[in-house]
């Protein structure tokens, strides 16, 4: 940077931050505040809304969990009963 763009740099900076500050009214800052408030409420609302959904897909995950145990134990008793079915077939073929 040149020396006169360097001693510029501060009114540069000053002006423009009067710049931006002049041109939002108070209404339009209370606005954008109020839209921050509820852009946050819609946030914690949704986090909210993310914790419920995991703490259901859990819950649902342990209930097929169980569901899938239970039709593997169905399975295993079908399985023996139909090799108890097949040895008294055998043991009667044999007679």
């Amino acid at each position: 940077m040149t020396m006169v763009s360097r001693k510029m740099l501060p009114a540069v900076m000053v002006a423009a931050t009067l710049a931006v500050a002049g041109c939002a009214s108070s209404s339009d800052v209370d606005k954008l505040q109020s839209d921050v408030r509820t852009l946050q409420s819609d946030v914690a609302s949704l986090k909210e809304e993310s914790r419920a959904t995991r703490a259901e897909s859990a819950r649902a995950a342990q209930a097929a969990n169980a569901a899938a145990a239970k039709a593997e134990q169905a399975a295993n008793a079908a399985n023996a009963a139909a090799e108890r079915s097949q040895r008294m077939f055998d043991k009667s073929l044999r007679k």
